[in-house]
């Protein structure tokens, strides 16, 4: 068989059917803990608001991770592709850190910034490519993708409950509070036609 010296690359297809629910995964850069204080999640919580907010999308479900994040989006009737809407996520917040490293002096912008050709070096706060997308059309699969994103920071053995866990959305589904320095993205429930449609 021929073998190519071509590095394989795993590509992800992102499907647009309408009314579906997409389950979003991205990692930070080769899985580091990028994410683990509250000034740079509630950065992300803003990006993720405006993001939502220009491609038309619903958020129901999230958790920031260290080293990644999952969201559960629905689209509304003028949403755009799910790559424009990760690109609106990843490029603002990560442009916004890259600076607030610049400020400070910080080594960790040394680490981050990749060589890619001599003269040419970029910024990577994401693992490069497109992450992860799963189409949800069934009211019982989405719950189960609920379920599995509260679950994240337990199997982590962050905390032994979903609500334990402030940077998620695990405490919003039981009506708990959330600490007040935790600035959470804006979520919303699943829209009654999604669960009539589903259901047919």
């Amino acid at each position: 068989m021929p073998h190519s010296s071509t590095p394989y690359r795993k590509r992800i297809g992102h499907y647009h059917d309408p009314g579906h629910c997409h389950e979003l995964t991205f990692s930070c850069y080769h899985q580091l803990p990028l994410l683990t204080n509250h000034m740079w999640r509630s950065l992300l919580s803003e990006a993720i608001d405006h993001a939502l907010l220009r491609h038309d999308y619903l958020l129901s479900a999230f958790v920031f991770m260290p080293d990644h994040v999952h969201l559960l989006v629905y689209p509304g009737p003028r949403a755009s592709r799910i790559d424009g809407l990760l690109r609106a996520i990843k490029r603002p917040y990560s442009f916004h850190i890259k600076q607030l490293l610049q400020d400070a002096n910080s080594p960790l912008l040394r680490r981050l910034t990749i060589r890619q050709r001599p003269g040419v070096e970029t910024f990577r706060f994401w693992q490069e490519g497109p992450g992860y997308d799963r189409n949800l059309d069934r009211p019982d699969t989405v719950l189960a993708a609920i379920d599995y994103i509260h679950l994240n920071p337990v199997r982590r053995g962050l905390v032994e409950r979903p609500s334990h866990w402030q940077w998620s959305s695990a405490r919003w589904y039981e009506g708990l509070p959330y600490d007040p320095r935790v600035r959470l993205p804006r979520l919303e429930k699943l829209p009654a036609e999604f669960l009539a449609e589903a259901t047919r």
